[in-house]
């Protein structure tokens, strides 16, 4: 009797804590992929301000100020850009739309560059001679500072190799100084605290291109001492490859910390069968216990300046002294003699390319130049009666500025193998924009638009590569793990409100290289910390971003 009396009185108690239960929002007949990889369940997921407090089933809904009906859809954590170059549009559109309308409610910047930090004349070239307009100095101001601005996703950042170089020994090609070695050290610890995910590097541009590997050993050690990441476009994704990513895997392991590979590819038809070598020695890395991940995004093309056809040493210096050299007669013959002549020494994306007719010239500052916006370079050489490489040169100089390009570069069977590789994460190498306005009038890779829906939409629906689970794991449980970021990347109890509500069967990228400006659909809610800013495919106009920080932000 007594067993019985407490049986009854147990379940009184349950019952009426069921009654009682309040919550600020319930998402009720959703299908929940949790970001571990696992089988979806069928529940339900309650949430209290900012983070989810209850994931199963809810019988008194009575008691919530919302209930927001899945009627059967993907709810996933949202979804996270491991390489985003949104600092820039964020600062001036905090809405994040392009971004937000593929489900991605966290952007990580610093390939290389990051916000942060700036020195004094870093500062004024920002935001001129005015003091009182300089809005940030560090990394950890930079991204408080558009927490408080204003955004509708998250924002992290990893300090950018490059940035510290320029504030220390600026775009010259030699090594630091032990005082100025001392002083990065210094600044990648402060970031660290501050809360960088860790050290990023872009080693095929200059300055990053002058940095020594041992130089990328001694600041890693101290994003280790955080238990940060280092993540690098490495120095080359073509001729040297293979030795490039050994580079990567050198650093990794004498630093003692996880490293990354960002985006991960074989550039250039003559390096596409070192894929399967590069695969190899990143698996033999792992399987010994050392942490080595990937990022990629899901096309054929890549995207930077034409500025990368030229050879580093042009750039040393900066810009002006860069013009001069393509200014002067020999320096110049000098210069279109080695874009035009194979080496392992730099990555020539003119010879990667397989020339200019597969390099789609897309970024001019000049009003002259913009009749050839979208052309090959091939198709405006003939235009101006000049040789390709001539007709560079002489673009450069009368845009001077580095020209936004697209190189096809890989081969789409690499492309699907990547997509399957269990350590695989995405990032778009892209900004995040709002289809409105001047930025119609600019045409760009369309993976700003497209990455993260289109990875559902061909590879995982249309090609059968991944399973919706696995392509959720990737974009969410995987990097938030690699990341080590703080109750983020899972829909569990205690971890923040950070979720997407979308369509498996419908999600799909429109953007394309003729016509970028294109929103994914599929994604019709999207919450970030609890707040939604994404209802029925319409932005909402709500503000829920924070500035997300890394392992080394003292927690309490």
């Amino acid at each position: 009797m007594l067993h019985r009396f407490l049986f009854l009185l147990i379940l009184t108690l349950v019952l009426l804590g069921c009654q009682n239960e309040q919550f600020d929002l319930i998402i009720t007949n959703g299908i929940i992929y949790d970001g571990s990889g696992d089988e979806p369940i069928a529940t339900d997921i309650g949430i209290i301000d900012d983070r989810i407090v209850k994931v199963g089933t809810i019988r008194n809904k009575t008691g919530a100020d919302e209930v927001l009906d899945a009627k059967g859809q993907a709810v996933a954590p949202g979804f996270i850009n491991m390489l985003s170059w949104g600092a820039g549009s964020l600062a001036n559109d905090g809405r994040s739309m392009s971004g937000i309308k593929q489900g991605v409610t966290l952007e990580l910047f610093g390939e290389g560059t990051s916000p942060g930090p700036l020195n004094p004349e870093m500062q004024q070239s920002r935001w001129g001679d005015n003091e009182d307009d300089y809005n940030w100095r560090t990394l950890g101001e930079s991204l408080q500072w558009m927490e408080e601005n204003g955004i509708s996703t998250n924002v992290g950042s990893f300090i950018g190799a490059t940035t510290l170089r320029i504030h220390e020994v600026g775009r010259s090609d030699r090594e630091p100084t032990d005082e100025e070695m001392q002083n990065m050290r210094g600044l990648v610890r402060e970031a660290m605290e501050e809360g960088a995910m860790g050290l990023g590097t872009s080693l095929i541009y200059a300055p990053a291109f002058y940095a020594s590997t041992e130089e990328l050993i001694e600041l890693s050690k101290v994003v280790a001492e955080y238990n940060g990441m280092y993540i690098s476009h490495i120095r080359s994704e073509g001729n040297r490859f293979v030795e490039s990513v050994d580079e990567l895997l050198k650093i990794g392991k004498e630093a003692g910390l996880h490293a990354e590979i960002h985006h991960l590819k074989a550039a250039g038809k003559d390096n596409w069968h070192k894929l399967d070598e590069v695969i190899d020695r990143v698996e033999s890395a792992r399987a010994e216990g050392q942490p080595v991940t990937a990022n990629m995004y899901t096309y054929e093309a890549a995207s930077t300046s034409l500025a990368a056809i030229f050879p580093p040493w042009t750039q040393d210096g900066g810009h002006e002294r860069w013009i001069e050299r393509l200014k002067d007669p020999e320096t110049r013959a000098q210069i279109v003699e080695e874009i035009n002549t194979p080496s392992d020494d730099w990555e020539n994306f003119y010879l990667m390319s397989g020339g200019g007719e597969n390099i789609i010239v897309v970024g001019f500052r000049s009003d002259e130049l913009q009749q050839y916006v979208g052309m090959t370079l091939s198709e405006i050489a003939e235009k101006r009666g000049k040789d390709e490489v001539e007709t560079a040169v002489d673009l450069t100089i009368e845009d001077n500025n580095r020209i936004g390009s697209i190189y096809y570069l890989m081969s789409e069977e690499n492309v699907e193998r990547q997509v399957q590789l269990p350590w695989m994460s995405f990032g778009s190498d892209g900004g995040t924009f709002a289809a409105e306005g001047d930025i119609l009038n600019r045409l760009m890779h369309p993976r700003a638009w497209g990455n993260f829906a289109r990875l559902f939409a061909k590879y995982v629906r249309d090609l059968e590569l991944l399973s919706v689970e696995e392509a959720v794991h990737r974009l969410t449980g995987l990097p938030a793990t690699n990341l080590k970021l703080y109750n983020r990347g899972f829909i569990k109890e205690g971890y923040y409100a950070d979720l997407v509500i979308f369509r498996p069967e419908t999600i799909q990228d429109h953007a394309t290289f003729d016509e970028p400006h294109q929103y994914a659909t599929g994604v019709d809610h999207v919450f970030v910390n609890g707040i939604q800013v994404l209802k029925n495919g319409e932005h909402t106009g709500n503000y829920g971003g924070r500035f997300v920080k890394g392992p080394g932000f003292p927690r309490d």
